[in-house]
């Protein structure tokens, strides 16, 4: 074998571990639904799981802003800048993306909440060219069940079948944290 082709096998068998490694979700996980899709830039990811708790003790935890980071491992500022009535203004700076697919993220967003039901985020500045996206909390059984739809058009270009994978991973992630947050939050409450 010519020293070239064994450079692309390595590259083909480095590729093809970095996809198995995005596919392979965790057993918690599996409860996670999201669903990714990249058209002409615009990624549009839709996202839904069941926390065994109220919707008053999810809504604790996804309007805690200022403790945000944490819990959720890819931030590294989060603030509240602004309280007007049910209006909050918002500050995060992170990383966003998988390997050498990372890019930073700082965004200044407007979240209108409509308490225990309802969150809607629209970026007012950042690196990102839009962001914008509503979160829903919904009783369901003995629980909440949660559902996020976030439309962003990214500054930077993402590869369409690679990248919808690392996405979802990405998501997936972060809604896991913020479940095991909330959980975790519900064990440590007082009488539990």
């Amino acid at each position: 074998m010519t020293p070239e082709n064994r450079r692309r096998l390595k590259r083909a068998l480095a590729l093809l571990c970095a996809v198995l490694s995005l596919t392979a979700a965790r057993a918690d996980d599996e409860h996670i639904d999201v669903r990714v899709e990249i058209t002409d830039g615009l990624v549009t990811i839709d996202s839904s799981f069941l926390v065994k708790a109220t919707p008053q003790e999810a809504w604790a935890v996804m309007t805690d802003y200022d403790r945000a980071v944490e819990f959720v491992s890819d931030l590294q500022t989060s603030r509240i800048l602004k309280r007007e009535d049910n209006v909050l203004y918002v500050y995060q700076k992170g990383v966003t993306g998988f390997g050498p697919f990372s890019f930073p993220v700082e965004l200044e967003r407007k979240i209108l909440l409509t308490p225990f039901e309802k969150m809607e985020s629209h970026m007012i500045r950042g690196t990102l060219k839009k962001q914008q996206g509503t979160t829903r909390l919904a009783p369901e059984g003995a629980g909440t069940r949660v559902t996020n739809r976030t439309e962003t058009v990214p500054d930077t270009w993402i590869p369409p079948v690679l990248g919808r994978l690392l996405v979802e991973r990405e998501a997936r992630g972060k809604f896991r944290e913020l479940r095991d947050e909330i959980m975790r939050r519900k064990s440590a409450a007082p009488g539990k």
